[in-house]
């Protein structure tokens, strides 16, 4: 019995350690964590289109914002969206902005809003913004702290703590 325990707690320690460093890897594509968005920088995004006919700046407006970039086909960003939601709701401090990447139309995005009861702002984001921000899987996040500085990152799923906690 002992050693059988002994044997899982080495093999969850196994597992842990893999995905640590998967994840590290992919994050390697992403934006450094040093760079600050502003009036010079190609990170600029101050007028995108919402999905409610508005626009939305992609940098900071004076809180902590979280930048999270979604595809409305994607499965990980389906069971993850919830826990930005419940963040939004929960912390007046922080901004949340979702950005649809990678959809066929508006209506696409709109379905996926509407299955989830988003009430976050949903940004329409381009190929321009892809590129700028490095996204090369969904879904991913970016924090941006007050100062626009890019503060953390993340790939794939996380859970609403995790969110939180990059948010510190």
């Amino acid at each position: 019995m002992l050693i059988t325990l002994r044997n899982f707690i080495i093999q969850i320690l196994i597992f842990f350690v893999v995905f640590q460093g998967i994840s590290f890897l992919r994050e390697t594509s992403m934006l450094s964590t040093d760079i600050k968005i502003n009036a010079t920088s190609n990170l600029l995004f101050t007028k995108v289109p919402t999905l409610m006919g508005e626009t939305v700046s992609l940098n900071s407006q004076g809180k902590k914002t979280i930048l999270y970039f979604f595809a409305p086909w994607c499965q990980v960003c389906h069971v993850s969206i919830g826990n930005l939601q419940a963040l939004y709701e929960k912390n007046e401090h922080i901004d949340v902005i979702a950005v649809a990447m990678d959809y066929i139309n508006v209506n696409e995005v709109m379905d996926f809003t509407k299955q989830h009861q988003l009430t976050i702002p949903i940004a329409l984001g381009n190929e321009d913004i892809k590129h700028a921000f490095s996204i090369s899987a969904y879904p991913s996040y970016y924090v941006i702290n007050e100062e626009n500085s890019i503060i953390g990152k993340s790939m794939g799923y996380s859970s609403g703590l995790g969110l939180y906690l990059r948010s510190l």
